[in-house]
């Protein structure tokens, strides 16, 4: 937890499987009812790992962590894709796997580093005419996203058996992990989708100092008290 000025907390919460992003701020909410409360930065349900909570007037400084790097781990299943790229949509395609090796992975990974063009995701939190674009996506509607920079400062590219791979990503805002790593499969000759995706670290947040669920109680304790005190 760290403190800016009184009233204002930004709380790093370590997200687990299954929770959205808003889940988190509303049990956030519930022990600060009258103190708003934001986020700095969606992690899809089917992700884990760090989500800074912003309390009070840290919901001013939205847009500034917003634009913090972001490092990823994520594990990248080949041979089968998905229609949301990870593994809570059913399967879309089914494809050949051919042999891999670290000197394939090593030039697919210098293709991707540096700055790349990127088209959104249809099940992303992108907004189409005000609405998020998964909306759409749920319903079986297309979506017409443009693409858009983005920046990949360093990707590590493992293998792990012969079809499943570690991707180890740290980049810009405005990232999708899992279009990169279907974008990877496509590099290697066949397709893929996410199988696991943990956000490591926001600018200087890092995971191992996150606080589980079952801490925010005791992470709050100082504002619960008086309001304005660090955590």
């Amino acid at each position: 937890m760290t403190i800016q000025k009184p009233n204002e907390y930004i709380l790093n919460v370590y997200k687990p499987v299954n929770k959205s992003s808003y889940d988190i701020v509303r049990i956030v909410k519930r022990m600060l009812p009258d103190m708003k409360i934001g986020h700095g930065g969606t992690l899809d349900p089917f992700a884990e790992g760090v989500l800074l909570i912003l309390i009070g007037k840290a919901t001013k400084r939205m847009n500034e962590l917003l634009k913090l790097r972001k490092s990823y781990e994520a594990i990248l299943r080949l041979g089968k894709a998905t229609a949301s790229g990870d593994n809570t949509t059913e399967t879309t395609e089914i494809m050949g796997i051919p042999a891999i090796n670290d000197a394939m992975l090593q030039n697919v990974a210098m293709r991707f580093t540096g700055e790349i063009e990127q088209t959104p995701p249809a099940y992303s939190a992108k907004k189409i005419n005000g609405k998020p674009a998964y909306k759409y996506a749920r319903k079986g509607l297309s979506v017409d996203l443009n693409p858009v920079k983005i920046t990949i400062d360093n990707l590590k590219l493992q293998i792990i058996d012969g079809e499943t791979i570690r991707m180890s990503v740290t980049c810009s805002s405005g990232t999708y992990i899992r279009v990169l790593g279907e974008e990877i499969a496509r590099a290697l000759g066949t397709c893929g989708h996410l199988i696991s995706l943990k956000r490591t670290r926001i600018g200087d947040y890092d995971y191992t100092n996150a606080v589980a669920l079952n801490q925010i109680k005791d992470a709050l304790s100082g504002v619960l008290e008086t309001g304005e005190r660090s955590l």
